[in-house]
């Protein structure tokens, strides 16, 4: 009787041990603070990493921190390091690229790239005694908008597509960075679906009913998706990015060329809200922080829907 008992009492525990439920994440563990967003930017625009241009110690230094950031987040490397090497004349450059793989069997052999570039064009024209073009809005801001997607996905492991996070370098020298790994991903074969690109995300606009435009708005059913998964006016139109043709002038435009998939940069600003493009006085106390993470933690949970949609829903027009 007593080992009746005890068989009984055995059973129960192993199988309370496996119907038992996982905690649920708390929101902190995969949402990103005003804190944390203001101390990636505050890193990376330092005057300590010099404007970070490309073959400088600043960006090395820059690239090894997005480094130990992916990885605390459990992202992988791409390659066999997070480093994509390419040379820019007699430069060493190096993308950062970090993997995340999908939890669907099929709809992993997918990727949605999010990048950014972690660049910026070093020391300027000196303007009061100041020489450092720190390139916080242009683009620690997107850099922390990358790495707030990795810790977003790397906790919560909810993508049923693959994932790339990417840090270009020499977007100023002319989207040398994204030309390079688009080519190498297209000649690998990678099924891309579509590339979401954040460049200058650190002010907010006045008097629009978005927070946020994407370029190429006509190219594609992009905006018409990310309002619909968001379910609110996320992101709209830009008459000055049209104008400028700004569509080809950030690292999505490599992809769209490569892979001729929706390719589109989220931005907040298209310099009718921001004076201190390619100036020394871009700055981290230039960039409104809580307005930055809203946007990030509101693009989070829709590119979620994004790479967990049963078939492609964003098309090209």
């Amino acid at each position: 009787m007593k080992k009746i008992i005890l068989l009984v009492s055995v059973f129960t525990v192993l199988v309370s041990c496996k119907t038992k439920v996982s905690e649920p994440l708390k929101t902190e563990e995969y949402t990103v603070t005003t804190q944390e967003i203001k101390d990636i930017v505050g890193y990376l625009a330092s005057d300590d990493l010099k404007g970070r241009d490309v073959g400088s110690p600043g960006i090395a230094e820059a690239a090894t921190f997005v480094e130990s950031k992916l990885k605390s987040y459990g992202v992988k490397p791409y390659f066999e390091t997070y480093r994509d090497n390419f040379k820019v004349g007699d430069l060493d450059a190096f993308n950062v690229v970090g993997y995340l793989e999908g939890t669907d069997a099929d709809l992993k052999n997918e990727y949605i790239v999010i990048g950014a570039h972690y660049d910026h064009i070093g020391q300027i024209t000196t303007v009061e005694n100041d020489s450092i073009a720190n390139g916080a809005n242009d683009n620690a801001a997107g850099t922390s908008g990358v790495l707030a997607m990795a810790k977003y996905f790397g906790a919560k492991k909810s993508n049923k597509r693959s994932l790339l996070f990417v840090t270009f370098s020499a977007e100023e020298k002319g989207l040398i960075g994204s030309k390079h790994l688009a080519k190498r991903l297209k000649e690998a074969d990678l099924n891309v679906y579509t590339m979401i690109n954040l460049e200058m995300i650190g002010v907010p606009f006045k008097d629009r009913d978005y927070q946020a435009f994407i370029t190429g708005y006509d190219k594609s059913n992009l905006a018409e998706v990310m309002n619909t998964y968001a379910g609110e006016k996320f992101v709209g139109f830009s008459d000055v990015a049209a104008k400028y043709s700004l569509f080809k002038r950030s690292d999505n435009y490599a992809f769209y060329e490569a892979f001729n998939v929706p390719s589109h940069t989220v931005s907040s600003c298209d310099l009718t809200n921001f004076d201190f493009y390619h100036h020394v006085n871009d700055e981290v106390d230039q960039l409104d922080y809580p307005f930055m993470t809203n946007l990030i933690n509101t693009l989070a949970p829709v590119i979620e829907k994004m790479t967990n949609a049963e078939t492609q829903e964003i098309k090209l027009n």
